[in-house]
């Protein structure tokens, strides 16, 4: 049982710490946009939510799991299918080159971050070699932590289905330690009451 719960707390805390920069680099971007009074594109505001989300929830269950591993699976499992879509909203980002980020369709739908900011100056797009290498790292973190959530589910499942069995096993045990004793005591009953007679 330490093992697993060590494992899952590994894989908890690898969530987090691979979460925090996806968080903090994308939130640079919102930022921009809500600055430059554009709405986010999907494929940046996607991910960012979920990220947002998903990191909330490793916090909160790091050390909560074990009776309630069950639900704790099931949300994981909602983290992996939303993972993957919002990899799939940016799936773009993997077709540029970031060493020379003058090109492609994402290039475009940046705004100011890309070649709209760059036409007009933006402040935003004074370096477009480090917003692509942001965008791909939110990218990677993405694709990890679907593995990750998807590890953590399994053990939170393994774990809760090893809590059922402790929880069986300790009833039968008790159930077995206690018909010795009442079976003893009816016997010195029905002794006693017998010597009562005689």
């Amino acid at each position: 049982m330490i093992f697993r719960r060590t494992l899952y707390t590994f894989w908890r805390l690898s969530e987090i710490i691979t979460l925090i920069p996806v968080i903090g680099m994308l939130a640079w971007f919102v930022h921009g946009y809500v600055e430059s009074n554009q709405l986010t594109p999907n494929f940046i505001l996607i991910l960012f939510i979920v990220s947002v989300l998903a990191g909330a929830w490793a916090l909160v269950t790091l050390f909560h799991v074990g009776h309630s591993g069950h639900f704790i699976g099931l949300v994981d499992l909602g983290f992996v299918g939303a993972f993957i879509a919002a990899v799939y909203e940016m799936r773009a980002i993997t077709e540029v080159s970031c060493s020379n980020f003058e090109a492609g369709k994402i290039y475009i739908n940046l705004g100011p971050f890309g070649y709209y900011g760059r036409e007009g100056g933006n402040e935003w797009s004074v370096n477009l070699n480090k917003n692509c290498a942001m965008l791909k790292a939110s990218f990677a973190f993405g694709i990890m932590n679907t593995l990750f959530f998807f590890f953590t589910a399994f053990l939170a499942w393994w774990m809760h289905r090893s809590n059922d069995k402790e929880v069986v096993r300790h009833s039968h045990r008790g159930s077995y330690s206690g018909s010795p004793r009442r079976s003893h005591h009816s016997r010195h009953s029905h002794r006693s009451s017998r010597r009562y007679y005689v």
